[in-house]
């Protein structure tokens, strides 16, 4: 229905001058009334304040940014408001939130859009409003620098970083469930006893001794060199006086880097004289963390180019050439306009989704062109490469290179048999050498170090080549399934703490040995033991998925609850409901295949499972409870009996 006419004639939130209103918003971090998805749910209407443009002129003007929108037509402003928002909530990153729901209300409609970072979707309907105002406006609006705006906004969250926002990428499409836990900063997959925390590509699993061994590059070195791999001979200094008198035994060319860093921060290669040890030293000592005492490494430099090599659960799965940022002249340019110019294209985004980072102009690149002649303001002859570092570093505009398919066999065992010593899910191991197709054994090739939480977004999107799957690699390792992650999961709409106690007993007499924990409006139970979770209802679900030795979660979701908070969880395997209100009904959109419900209105009661539906009439007095605890039962025997392991 097109909204010809205001029915709110008292703005909210619009200016003056606005067609527009945009208020009630709410964050739901689960399923909810509206969507089966965390959601950012809020109302639209007109304002009241002057006439709209037709819905026509409001879709074309979108179009020209977004051209699949132009290709329908809609039935009201709400609906291509939505659509929009939703389309701009991809933030050119491809981000998992297409989905969306309309429902008519008195005073215009109620959008609700998938979220998967609260700030950032607020962000994202704002900057769509003042777009569709200034359509209104006949001016010219920016939405690309709004996009970017939000893009940082959201890499600033916890789920934008590279690495963390590939796994939840691939847990949502694998059907694994993850959450962040505040209170310890890490992320959840999988409920329960089944669950794993991490953050990045560290794991409550992995061995934090092994993982602290390899920041110590010195002592992690000297274990290499004893098992018999390939280490370059090198010294640890603390003074520039040290690294000298090393240089000078070891022999130059030499590499200088501090002994606790990540992401090439300090390093540098191929120093070749004293004068650049000097600025190498200077280098690796500012790179150094404050509460950390100066420790550089001078070693031989090997030549050659810089691989990554990710082991996963002590298994090979992916090698990645990285090569310095280089920029190509084109005979009337400087330097510093090829880099300006390389920075604009739309593979240098710079977001978590993009395939290189931003070229970054600093004090190293500098050093290094004035040692080829050159400068930012040299302009450079046509068809002539030049390399900005010596260093492949990617954070500061290096390529990467799919080099999986090249690596030597002798080499994958070499990985394999490093990660082999290290308790830890996720290895890289870097290395340099001529040719990373030939077999380490024929020697020039050296470990440069060892790496306990290895970025991963590289082998997923490489500059060039075909990009590695490593996350499922990652999170397969846990889980075999989206189904080998959960616990079962039983939803109530009401659950009296009296039924509740009948219920767990009721299941510990064929699983005595299980952990229960259940949440319903009176109090929060691990089996028959009242425990004084804090928060609201969803924190308390939380709370008990947290717990790993859970085997199973009963809650109670009542609509006040449903409404006010959302789901917590994405699925139920079993949901009893009695006498249940429009809202509660819709727990039985979110559930797992091959789910059981029982559903109880008046004195009818209906059971669908197995893709069939059973419906009988209550006797007179006859109680609900003992229908669903046989029904519970049957669940329960028939995952066991298929080895679910339950």
């Amino acid at each position: 229905m097109v909204l010809e006419h205001p029915a709110n004639m008292n703005p909210v939130n619009a200016r003056a001058n606005d067609v527009f209103d945009v208020f009630n918003f709410k964050h739901y971090i689960g399923p909810n009334p509206y969507l089966e998805r965390g959601a950012l749910v809020f109302e639209f209407s007109l304002s009241g304040n002057r006439e709209p443009l037709s819905i026509k002129e409001y879709g074309e003007a979108i179009a020209s940014r977004y051209p699949q929108l132009g290709d329908r037509d809609y039935d009201s402003y709400g609906e291509l408001f939505a659509h929009t928002v939703a389309e701009v909530s991809r933030l050119d990153m491809d981000l998992y939130c297409d989905r969306w729901s309309l429902t008519t209300t008195e005073t215009g409609v109620r959008i609700a859009v998938e979220s998967i970072h609260e700030s950032t979707s607020h962000g994202v309907v704002y900057a769509v409003w003042d777009w569709f105002e200034t359509i209104t406006q006949d001016q010219r609006f920016y939405i690309q620098d709004q996009i970017e705006l939000l893009q940082k906004r959201f890499r600033r969250s916890v789920y934008g970083g590279p690495t963390v926002y590939a796994l939840l990428r691939t847990a949502h499409y694998t059907g694994i469930p993850a959450f962040y836990l505040p209170d310890e900063g890490l992320m959840q997959y999988g409920y329960g006893k089944n669950l794993v925390r991490g953050v990045a590509t560290t794991f409550d699993c992995d061995s934090h001794l092994d993982s602290d061994f390899t920041t110590r590059k010195d002592d992690c070195k000297a274990f290499l060199d004893t098992l018999g791999f390939p280490v370059p001979k090198g010294e640890i200094v603390i003074t520039l006086d040290q690294a000298l008198k090393a240089a000078d035994a070891i022999g130059y060319p030499v590499a200088v880097k501090p002994v606790v860093g990540h992401k090439g921060i300090g390093v540098t290669a191929e120093v070749r004289d004293d004068d650049e040890l000097e600025f190498a030293f200077d280098r690796a000592v500012e790179a150094h963390p404050e509460d950390h005492p100066i420790n550089v490494i001078v070693e031989r430099s090997i030549p050659g180019a810089d691989y990554r090599l990710l082991c996963v659960d002590g298994k090979f799965v992916a090698a990645m050439e990285r090569r310095p940022a280089t920029v190509i002249g084109d005979g009337y340019s400087t330097i510093a306009d090829l880099i300006d110019r390389e920075n604009l294209k739309p593979e240098r985004l710079d977001t978590p989704t993009s395939a290189m980072g931003k070229i970054v102009t600093d004090d190293s690149m500098k050093r290094y062109l004035a040692e080829q002649g050159i400068s930012l303001d040299t302009v450079v002859e046509a068809d002539r490469a030049v390399s900005l570092r010596k260093v492949a570093n990617l954070s500061a505009g290096g390529v990467s290179i799919d080099a999986t398919n090249r690596v030597h066999p002798d080499t994958i065992i070499l990985a394999q048999d490093i990660a082999q010593h290290f308790r830890l899910v996720c290895l890289g191991i870097d290395i340099l050498t001529p040719d990373i197709g030939r077999s380490w054994k024929e020697g020039k090739f050296g470990i440069v170090e060892i790496n306990s939480a290895p970025g991963i977004y590289m082998h997923l999107r490489p500059a060039v080549g075909d990009p590695v799957d490593v996350t499922s690699h990652i999170l397969g390792t846990f889980f075999e399934s989206g189904e080998s992650s959960r616990i079962p999961i039983f939803t109530f709409n009401y659950l009296p703490l009296r039924q509740l106690r009948e219920l767990i007993d009721h299941i510990l007499l064929s699983h005595p040995h299980w952990t229960i924990g259940a949440v319903c409006r009176e109090t929060a139970l691990v089996n028959r033991a009242e425990k004084r979770l804090s928060g609201d209802h969803n924190t308390k679900v939380q709370s008990l998925l947290r717990n790993p030795k859970l085997d199973l979660l009963i809650a109670e979701y009542r609509e006040t609850e449903l409404v006010q908070e959302g789901l917590f969880y994405d699925a139920s395997h079993v949901v009893i409901l009695d006498d249940p209100s429009e809202v509660e009904l819709s727990l039985t959109r979110d559930v797992l295949e091959g789910a059981t419900l029982v559903i109880k209105q008046g004195a009818t009661v209906s059971i669908r499972k197995h893709g069939l539906v059973e419906q009988f009439e209550l006797a007179p007095e006859e109680s609900f409870s003992p229908i669903y605890l046989k029904e519970i039962s049957a669940v329960l025997h028939n995952a066991s009996e298929h080895g679910q392991g339950w």
